[in-house]
């Protein structure tokens, strides 16, 4: 075998392995951070406390597991069940809360939907995006459905230049 044919075979042989290793390899993925979740749950607190309600403010991440859940002294606990399932919803299916629960109130093949375990079709849960990637969710609830979602596109607003 010719030293150029022994060098095409090895560089053929190192690019199917390197093709076969990249696709077993590592996924990489953006992960919200605990300081960033902390400050879009104090951002979204804030802004209800503004507006004169005690509430609670949940943020989960991609998989849907809370990083950080804060209630208002006067909040109770249902406040902060609730907005930790609205976070969850708005992560899981990828969209706000009220458009979830409008979708699934018209479209009856939909509706089972809301039966799954931690959904809530409730207005007051937001996607968090990083350039059209859902990594998390956050979620509000204490107020009216309508409150709630502002407060968490206001805590959303808070960290908007480093979710670009």
């Amino acid at each position: 075998m010719s030293y150029a044919t022994t060098v095409v075979a090895v560089v053929a042989v190192t690019l199917g392995l390197s093709s076969h290793l990249t696709a077993q390899g590592l996924v990489m993925q953006r992960n919200l951070s605990l300081t960033l979740a902390k400050t879009i749950a104090e951002a979204t607190l804030a802004e209800c406390q503004s507006k004169g309600f005690h509430t609670a403010a949940a943020v989960v991440d991609r998989a849907g597991q809370v990083l950080v859940m804060l209630r208002d002294e006067q909040g109770s606990a249902q406040m902060a069940e609730m907005a930790r399932r609205k976070a969850y919803t708005a992560r899981m299916f990828r969209m706000p809360t009220s458009e979830f629960q409008k979708r699934t109130a018209t479209d009856p093949s939909l509706l089972p939907q809301r039966d799954v375990q931690d959904i809530l079709a409730l207005g007051g849960g937001m996607p968090i995006q990083v350039a059209g990637e859902v990594i998390g969710g956050v979620g509000s609830s204490g107020s009216s459905q309508e409150t709630d979602e502002g407060c968490a596109k206001a805590g959303l607003a808070k960290v908007a230049d480093i979710l670009k």
